[in-house]
């Protein structure tokens, strides 16, 4: 890990703190950026690289929980709360909402780098997991309209003859467009394009009728 490819927000009221976790991420060869409100650190403009928001629970404009609250549908970074008054509902809140730890102050350096560490983690995987589903989503929209009603009636484990009748088409131009969006979602196999459709959530309205019955 560098300090390009990644950032620490710091969201905490007291100037003090904020020096001092900024001054230990940078000796750890992480790179920070401190706000002392919530509004601040909603407002700034924030590189678009993998996070962490360590963020305090006593803020002079909003309580950190009630942020996490009003954040929790956006695209933010995984949360690492700390607070010199923590008390066990709050952090039952604070993780359940999806903190990654909560930490009472004076709190054990080793335990808040330990934290950073496990955000930035996680929202490495979120931005690949988000990445790879945007791409998915771009083949599926390169498919013609046919080819859209092709896919979820391969998916659904239909015959080739039972998803042609159920489009009314030959049976050979079914295998022609169930070939096409087999390449365009770059699906290696039946098993894959499956794969495929439950990420993309397409629903799935026919099951295998043995028989044509």
């Amino acid at each position: 890990m560098t300090a390009d490819d990644h950032i620490v927000f710091i969201v905490d009221d007291d100037a003090r703190i904020r020096e001092a976790l900024g001054e230990l991420l940078e000796s750890h060869g992480m790179h920070a950026a401190a706000f002392e409100s919530a509004g601040d650190y909603v407002t700034a403009d924030k590189p678009d690289i993998p996070a962490c928001l360590i963020l305090d629970i006593e803020l002079p404009d909003i309580n950190g929980l009630d942020l996490q609250r009003q954040i929790a549908d956006g695209d933010h970074p995984p949360i690492v709360f700390i607070t010199g008054h923590g008390d066990i509902p709050s952090s039952v809140r604070a993780i359940k909402r999806g903190a990654v730890d909560f930490l009472t102050k004076p709190f054990n350096d080793a335990d808040l780098m330990a934290a950073v560490h496990a955000a930035i983690a996680e929202d490495r995987e979120k931005r690949a997991d988000r990445a790879e589903r945007d791409k998915l989503r771009q083949h599926y929209l390169d498919l013609t309209p046919r080819e859209r009603e092709v896919l979820p009636l391969v998916v659904s484990g239909l015959l080739n003859k039972q998803a042609a009748a159920e489009l009314g088409i030959s049976e050979v131009t079914l295998q022609i467009h169930r070939r096409n969006v087999m390449q365009k979602m770059a699906a290696a196999s039946l098993a894959d394009l499956v794969r495929i459709a439950e990420r993309l959530e397409i629903p799935i309205t026919h099951s295998r009728r043995v028989g044509g019955n």
